[in-house]
């Protein structure tokens, strides 16, 4: 149940608080001068309830899309033998349907404004690579040789990472996840799952 603060609104969660005080402060500082501590003071919460909802002020932008990839790892993994590539783009589309606006897509949109540039490049490699991956070992399974197999998997990891990257960057003009997802993947087609 929220309580409710002076001005009659809802209060927010102890994570929805530190993730606006954290974006607030890398936009006012940018990421690498603010520590955890200022977010803490900044979010009125102590630095133990920090540490309730992030592991580090980096999960602080991914904690919400690394969730997502999760769930598709699993997925991806559990396709076995009856992984096709329709299947796996399903499974991708799940990373990106309903995605709200979060402090990723902040991050992604204000990335320069936010001193994040290299944050971002490497932590996006991080989550390609576990995609990439996770495609690939499903391509394998279903028989697909190793080199297409992580063709397959590097060119549909870089859909889902482009796509929630120019979805943030462009706005809501630009349309859903889903939709910007939906092109990135036609522009892998001819990468077909199988020959």
């Amino acid at each position: 149940m929220n309580r409710t603060g002076r001005a009659g609104r809802p209060k927010a969660s102890s994570r929805e608080t530190l993730a606006e005080a954290a974006c607030e402060l890398f936009l006012e500082r940018g990421y690498e001068a603010t520590s955890i501590a200022d977010i803490t003071q900044r979010a009125g919460v102590s630095r133990s309830s920090f540490f309730n909802y992030f592991t580090s002020k980096s999960d602080v932008l991914w904690s919400g899309i690394d969730e997502r990839i999760g769930v598709a790892i699993t997925a991806l993994d559990d396709l076995g033998r009856e992984a096709t590539g329709e299947r796996v783009r399903l499974i991708l589309h799940g990373i990106v349907q309903d995605f709200a606006p979060d402090p990723l897509a902040l991050a992604l949109r204000n990335a320069a404004a936010m001193a994040l540039e290299e944050e971002l490049v490497r932590e996006t490699g991080v989550r390609l690579a576990r995609l990439s991956a996770a495609v690939s070992r499903a391509a394998c399974a279903a028989g697909i040789d190793v080199m297409r197999a992580d063709v397959l998997g590097a060119a549909q990891a870089a859909a889902v990472m482009s796509a929630l990257r120019v979805w943030a960057e462009e706005g809501a003009g630009r349309g859903t996840p889903e939709s910007v997802l939906h092109e990135a993947l036609a522009r892998v087609h001819d990468l077909p799952w199988r020959d």
